[in-house]
C-alpha cells in the first residue's frame, strides 16, 4: 500500500473558477493514487464565481478537505506555509489552482519519495489558454547531482508539479517572502541542507500559459527580484562569487530583453536546461 499524502492547493481571487476545479479534479477524482487529505489554502477575499466553486470542490471532494481562509491577501509563501501546518501527512504534493495533473502523476512520484528521495519534480506540458493546444514541453534535468549543479544557475523545479517531505521543507526553514522567487529559495536551501532531491523527465502536469506569460518575467520588479535572489543564495554560500556575478549578468539581462526574445530564450534555454522541446 502507498504511503498516504496530503495536497496542498493555495488560491486567491486571480484565479478562474473552472481552472480551479479542473485543478482540484484532476488532482484527486482523476488520480491512479489519489492524496489521503486536500488541503485548499484562500489567500483572501474572492469574487462570487470563485467562492462557488471552492464550495463545490468542497462538497464535491472525494477525500477529505481541510480548508483555512485568510480575512486578506497574505501573499504565496505565507499561503503556503500556513497550509504545511495543516497537513496531516508528512509527504506532500504541490498544486497550483489553474494546472493540470495528468492522472498517473502522484503514481509515478510517490515511489521516488518512499525510496528516499525529499523532493521530486516531474516535467510538464505548456498548454495555451485559449485553445487548450500544446506548444512545449518542459524537460527538468534529472539525478540529483546534476539538478544540485544546475541550481546554481536556475530553478530546476517547476513548482506545481513537486511532491516533498515536510519535514524536509521544515529543515530547510519552510517558504520565507523572496518576490515571485519563493519556491527556488526554498528549493535552493533544501539542497543546501542535505535534502535528497530527483526530477522525472516526463510530463505530469500541464501548465497553462496565457496572455503576458512571458511578460510577466521580464521589467523592473522582476529584475528586483532576482537580484534579492542572488544575493540570498550567495549569503548562504549556495553559489560562489563567480556564479553570484555570472547570475545577476544573464538572469538580470533576461529580464529586459524584448518578450518574444525572453520567449524563445525561457523555452530553449532555461525550461528544458537546454534542451529544446518547443
Amino acid at each position: 500500500m502507498s504511503a498516504p499524502f496530503s495536497l496542498l492547493l493555495p488560491v486567491y481571487r486571480g484565479d478562474d473558477a473552472a481552472h480551479f476545479l479542473k485543478a482540484v479534479g484532476s488532482s484527486t477524482a482523476e488520480q491512479t493514487v489519489r492524496p489521503a487529505q486536500l488541503v485548499l489554502v484562500q489567500d483572501g477575499p474572492v469574487g462570487d464565481g470563485l467562492a462557488e466553486a471552492i464550495e463545490r470542490a468542497v462538497a464535491q471532494s472525494p477525500v477529505p478537505v481541510t480548508r483555512h481562509v485568510f480575512d486578506e491577501n497574505v501573499g504565496l509563501a505565507a499561503a503556503l506555509e500556513h497550509g504545511l501546518t495543516l497537513c496531516t501527512h508528512d509527504i506532500v504534493a504541490r498544486m497550483d489552482a489553474d494546472d493540470i495533473s495528468l492522472p498517473e502523476r502522484f503514481a509515478k512520484q510517490l515511489p521516488v519519495i518512499e525510496a528516499g528521495a525529499d523532493l521530486v519534480g516531474t516535467g510538464m506540458f505548456e498548454f495555451l489558454d485559449d485553445d487548450g493546444s500544446i506548444v512545449a514541453r518542459r524537460t527538468p534535468r534529472t539525478g540529483h547531482e546534476e539538478i544540485a549543479r544546475y541550481a546554481r544557475f536556475h530553478d530546476p523545479f517547476s513548482h506545481p508539479t513537486v511532491m516533498y517531505r515536510r519535514s524536509a521543507v521544515a529543515n530547510a526553514g519552510g517558504y520565507r517572502p523572496l518576490g515571485l522567487m519563493e519556491d527556488y529559495w526554498l528549493f535552493a536551501r533544501m539542497i543546501h541542507a542535505g535534502a535528497r532531491v530527483e526530477n522525472l523527465a516526463d510530463p505530469l502536469v500541464m501548465y497553462r500559459v496565457g496572455a503576458g506569460a512571458y511578460a510577466r518575467r521580464g521589467g523592473r520588479a522582476q529584475w528586483r527580484s532576482e537580484l534579492a535572489l542572488q544575493r540570498a543564495l550567495r549569503s548562504i554560500g549556495f553559489t560562489t562569487r563567480w556564479e553570484y556575478l555570472r547570475n545577476v549578468a544573464v538572469r538580470g539581462a533576461y529580464r529586459f530583453v524584448p518578450e518574444p526574445v525572453r520567449k524563445i530564450a525561457y523555452r530553449r534555454l532555461i525550461a528544458n536546461g537546454g534542451a529544446a522541446n518547443a
